[in-house]
């Protein structure tokens, strides 16, 4: 990390309900890409679902996040097995941005941008439908991301729904109700 990104990861709210964060990966841009568009490979740190690189395009995230670390975590209470969301691109530019619906929320923006050999990814998830909702995104984006530095430098990442959990309890903590 360096001084574009917060030295403990989390994110932080740029208007009520909105959510940024961000995280430095090894480069280059394009690979950083193809871990967000690619389903493979996006399934290795956050949900799969082939995705056309077109506005207009659907995508259905497919997330089973007791995958994402072996042996697996315990799924909290409330969870199952496999979380299904339909989106729609609605603006992209390869390699640098890409923003889709997200459910109840006003959309995920997802900008890449090269800094030295490596990518700072920002990711701007906006007006969440309440605190809730808020707090689940928060430890979500964050343990996905985590999830995601692990994947790209090569190693095993935490047990995701341990992780998530303390999350959730920190960005309580932090976020103001």
């Amino acid at each position: 990390m360096n001084d574009l990104t917060p030295p403990n990861g989390y994110g932080a709210l740029t208007e009520p309900m909105t959510l940024q964060i961000q995280r430095m990966l090894p480069g280059p841009i394009e690979r950083v890409w193809a871990y967000i568009t690619d389903s493979d490979l996006r399934r290795q740190w956050l949900a799969a679902g082939p995705m056309d690189q077109k506005v207009g395009a659907t995508v259905e995230f497919v997330w089973r996040n007791d995958e994402l670390n072996t042996p697996p975590s315990r799924r909290p209470e409330g969870f199952d097995e496999e979380h299904r969301l339909l989106c729609e691109v609605l603006e992209i530019d390869p390699p640098r941005r890409l923003v889709i619906t997200w459910g109840r929320s006003d959309g995920v923006t997802f900008e890449l941008a090269p800094v030295g050999q490596k990518v700072l990814l920002t990711i701007t998830h906006r007006r969440l439908p309440d605190r809730d909702m808020l707090l689940k995104v928060s430890a979500g984006w964050h343990g996905h991301l985590d999830v995601l530095a692990a994947r790209m430098a090569g190693v095993e990442p935490a047990p995701f729904w341990d992780e998530w959990l303390r999350l959730k309890g920190e960005y309580a903590k932090r976020i103001p109700e």
